[in-house]
């Protein structure tokens, strides 16, 4: 359904990614597109210098605060997923009942095409990268968007009623939906994330469970059967459901059996593939091609075809990602894992003895499960950033002592070399956001990366 935005003004709030991407689209549909940006550290000349050439000059842009006047003409709100909705602004602008779209919502008002939108906390990169690449190899023309770092509403006018998208989509994108429609969806996982966003679990499961806004029983939902929050959502999911598991034998769905990857229909199982088939390392990993596999099928791919790209399908970038053998020791870059729960399986895929760096942002989690999951595995922990002091009182909790201080990224990646033995790993998976140091996690994951391979062998 598309909307009827010609001559009329639109507020994107915020000139990230999201935001160039939304005054693109409105500009293309005849909109009059107003950028407010709440940083006064940035000036209009860098925002329009963001946005895309031929929108600098069709687009107001505010800096600051957008008065009640400039309000008065405003038709409908996006706002960046960085932006929460309980925040001034957006509460000034409920009041007014003007309504909010996320960009996701802006951008499936005017696409087309069938949609394959994928969430959870964890995993969400590496099964919508690989379920992209799957996509692309049977349906030719694919677009793969979202909060993988590609704008949706950039390329929603491109698509047509054969092209398929593959959707990355955050919790935050979920909040403001409306007419959104996946005709397959996957919820991963919940567990505990961005609660000083959503305060409560229950609220951001809630966000998560969005996926499946407008889906019927026409259309699938793959969840997972392992994790508490997925699982009780199967019995009151509007769609189909498919589920997968790595604990438990499944009469119907996808589940691990030794090393191999099982299908089973009505208690009739068959293998699909074994673990070992595949280039990914990881329990996560196994879960996340579960996944995959299901959604794939759901969306009429011969099986043949979604095991011969799984086969060849490599690591994600920054995500528990082998970077070099130096000095007889192994890094690897887990950036991306931003949580404790991620970084947990960091942990679980490493098979030596393993130097963490761990510590950032701070988002209100807890750290005592990530810290029991260190084991026999975790034989020195590194801290840095907003977190450190909260990490090692609650390492000091569970007997966990062997921890250290560092104030820069450079001193803890230059103390990791210097302890390392032959034979170690070197694990880079903060269980935090990078925002207290770093731009992003990639920022972050690529200067490990410099790092290491500037190292001598």
């Amino acid at each position: 359904m598309k909307a009827d935005l010609k001559g009329k003004k639109v507020l994107v709030i915020g000139s990230g990614l999201s935001g160039v991407g939304s005054v693109r689209l409105l500009n293309q549909v005849g909109a009059k597109p107003v950028v407010l940006e709440e940083n006064t550290k940035v000036t209009e000349e860098d925002i329009r210098n963001k946005l895309h050439e031929e929108d600098r000059d069709s687009t107001k842009i505010i800096v600051g605060t957008i008065s009640d006047e400039e309000l008065s003409d405003i038709v409908l709100t996006v706002p960046s997923p960085a932006v929460p909705l309980d925040s001034p602004t957006v509460m000034r602008i409920k009041e007014k009942n003007i309504p909010i779209w996320s960009e996701i919502e802006l951008a499936y008002s005017f696409s087309k095409g069938k949609f394959v939108a994928i969430t959870g906390t964890n995993g969400k990169t590496t099964t919508t990268t690989l379920v992209g690449d799957i996509m692309k190899a049977h349906f030719g023309k694919v677009y793969v968007v979202g909060n993988i770092g590609v704008s949706f509403a950039e390329s929603a006018l491109e698509m047509t009623d054969d092209t398929v998208t593959v959707g990355e989509i955050s919790s935050f994108q979920l909040e403001a939906v409306d007419n959104f429609h996946a005709n397959v969806s996957a919820i991963l996982n919940v567990t505990p994330d961005h609660l000083n966003r959503h305060h409560t679990m229950e609220c951001y499961a809630a966000m998560k469970e969005n996926v499946t806004h407008n889906e019927t029983k026409e259309d699938t939902c793959v969840l997972n059967y392992d994790n508490e929050y997925t699982r009780d959502f199967g019995s009151r999911c509007p769609a189909k459901v498919v589920f997968f598991s790595t604990k438990e034998k499944l009469t119907d769905g996808f589940y691990l059996e030794g090393e191999d990857i099982m299908m089973s229909n009505a208690g009739n199982p068959m293998k699909i593939m074994n673990i070992h088939d595949m280039n990914l390392v990881g329990m996560c990993n196994v879960e996340n091609v579960m996944a995959a596999i299901a959604m794939s099928l759901a969306m009429g791919v011969p099986l043949s075809e979604i095991l011969e790209v799984i086969r060849g399908f490599k690591a994600v970038e920054h995500r528990i990602e082998f970077v070099a053998t130096k000095g007889g020791v192994d890094y690897y870059n887990d950036s991306k894992g931003t949580n404790p729960d991620a970084a947990i399986q960091g942990i679980k895929a490493m098979s030596k003895p393993t130097i963490l760096i761990g510590g950032g942002y701070d988002k209100g989690n807890e750290y005592d499960e990530w810290i029991e999951n260190f084991g026999d595995t975790v034989k020195l922990l590194v801290l840095i950033g907003q977190t450190r002091e909260k990490i090692a009182e609650c390492a000091e909790k569970h007997g966990f002592t062997n921890y250290v201080f560092k104030d820069t990224y450079e001193e803890a990646l230059a103390f990791c070399t210097e302890s390392a033995q032959p034979g170690d790993a070197v694990l880079l998976s903060p269980a935090c956001a990078s925002w207290d140091m770093f731009p992003n996690y990639e920022t972050r994951g690529k200067r490990f990366k410099e790092y290491v391979n500037k190292l001598a062998d």
